[in-house]
């Protein structure tokens, strides 16, 4: 990719995984952890891959060697759940590049061709701040791309209470990217979502 240095990823890992009632990072998906496997599909479209978790030494022996383990910091006096976005503004703290690419580790239908169709899209001029997919929810956060330099608006969001990524991205220029096929943003949830998930990957054999 001509974006090899332009671009990083980072991988989300700090939900608690309630309504799953095991984590969901250590989940095997077709043998491999799936933190793990999204993990190698962010290294698919660049070198360059965090991972902020609460738990980076219950993980260091899963994730593959070249990606970086940041631990997240609990938020004092918090009143609302922790929650994605501030996750993913401490771990903005630390990419370089103009560009991150920002991933669930929860979703088990990636695919690293799309997102590298959709890395070209960076290469055109626009002003957004964020290139992401869309469903009938709305933006789908956790699966697309953002400029580095959003990180004062999001530092601005949080500091007044916002924990909602779409409240957020209600408010900035974002680009829509295509999406030919929706079960690439399947997230992993549930038990029944587990079923679903091992079943559609069975089919296709």
């Amino acid at each position: 990719m001509s974006l090899i240095g332009s671009l990083a990823a980072i991988v989300l890992a700090g939900g608690q995984s309630r309504r799953m009632g095991q984590d969901k990072a250590l989940l095997l998906i077709e043998g491999v952890p799936l933190l793990r496997r999204v993990c190698e599909v962010a290294l698919q479209c660049t070198p360059i891959v965090s991972v902020i978790t609460f738990r980076p030494e219950q993980y260091r022996a899963i994730v593959p060697p070249s990606c970086r383990l940041l631990q997240e910091r609990a938020v004092t006096d918090a009143t609302e759940p922790h929650g994605p976005l501030l996750g993913f503004a401490q771990a903005l703290e630390t990419v370089q590049p103009e560009w991150v690419l920002l991933l669930a580790c929860d979703m088990p239908h990636l695919s690293g061709e799309v997102l590298q169709q959709w890395a070209k899209e960076l290469e055109k001029p626009d002003t957004a701040i964020a290139l992401l997919p869309r469903s009938q929810k709305g933006w789908e956060p956790l699966c697309g791309f953002y400029r580095t330099s959003c990180l004062a608006s999001l530092q601005t969001a949080i500091a007044r209470g916002d924990r909602s990524f779409q409240h957020w991205l209600s408010q900035a220029a974002v680009k829509e990217l295509p999406l030919d096929n929706a079960q690439m943003l399947f997230n992993c949830n549930t038990p029944a979502d587990l079923a679903n998930c091992v079943s559609r990957l069975d089919n296709r054999r």
